[in-house]
């Protein structure tokens, strides 16, 4: 059985995409489901406050890699999670879609970031429940 994808859609897949899609491939069962994370302007690096707060929770982020989110990359995946991209969010007919309101992290203070980041887990937490990916 091959596992349902998760794109985690936002604006330079620098800081909320990044962290949902770490959060999901770290506690969800990956025979069942994997994520994914790209923007629709990708920065040139992960934001390092977003980095800093993700190692507090044992979740490894420096070495990874923005990238751009294309219409190919958009169906491979069975669900689109958006973070703010509105718009520039491609339409992929036949996918799940939910759009998460989540504010940027990028330039906030380390107490800001990590209210952030807990609000992703615990969405993140949700949909696995929800889904039954555990």
């Amino acid at each position: 059985m091959t596992p349902i994808t998760v794109l985690f859609a936002c604006v330079h897949n620098a800081g909320r995409s990044q962290m949902a899609a770490a959060f999901l491939n770290e506690m969800s069962d990956a025979a069942l489901v994997r994520a994914v994370s790209a923007g629709t302007r990708p920065a040139a690096q992960v934001h390092p406050e977003v980095v800093e707060v993700m190692r507090e929770v044992g979740i490894e982020l420096g070495e990874a890699q923005p990238r751009l989110l294309t219409p190919g990359l958009a169906a491979e995946a069975q669900w689109l999670i958006t973070m703010g991209c509105g718009d520039e969010c491609p339409v992929v007919p036949g996918l799940r879609r939910e759009d998460w309101p989540l504010e940027d992290p990028k330039g906030r203070a380390p107490e800001q970031v990590r209210r952030i980041r807990d609000e992703i887990r615990d969405r993140v937490s949700q949909l696995i429940a929800r889904e039954r990916w555990a």
